[in-house]
């Protein structure tokens, strides 16, 4: 039973370790989706403002996300980083649809990340609800 035990806990450290590595993917595709908007778009024009408010958001997608590894039973928090993932794979689906070209990098890697930091999530509910907090 012992080494069932030490498999688990090992399996563990390595999920979670993946998922900050994707929450930490999420804030550099956010840094760069911003540095991007501030070099390629007319200063604060109306497509720079809303691009940078994009990069916003998914760059406090990802620091939900870090935060929630650190407090695996905050379920708030976990439902919170939810539906933030849910909306962002949505929302970069959206602009690869706009832009006729879903497999665009940008779109799809904005997209995967989210969508995997969201099955982390529901991991994390998944767990909490096992161990009954």
């Amino acid at each position: 039973m012992d080494r069932l035990q030490s498999l688990t806990n090992l399996f563990s450290v390595e999920m979670n370790l993946a998922d900050r590595i994707f929450g930490w993917l999420m804030v550099i595709s956010a840094l760069l989706h911003g540095f991007g908007s501030l070099q390629l778009l007319p200063l604060l024009s109306e497509l720079q403002i809303w691009s940078l408010s994009g990069a916003l958001a998914a760059l406090l997608l990802g620091a939900l996300h870090l935060m929630r590894v650190g407090r695996p039973h905050d379920r708030t928090l976990t439902l919170v980083a939810l539906a933030g993932s849910v909306t962002w794979v949505i929302i970069a689906l959206s602009f690869g649809v706009a832009i006729g070209n879903v497999l665009d990098p940008r779109a799809l890697t904005h997209a995967t990340v989210a969508f995997v930091l969201g099955v982390f999530a529901v991991r994390s509910l998944w767990v909490s609800r096992a161990a009954g907090t």
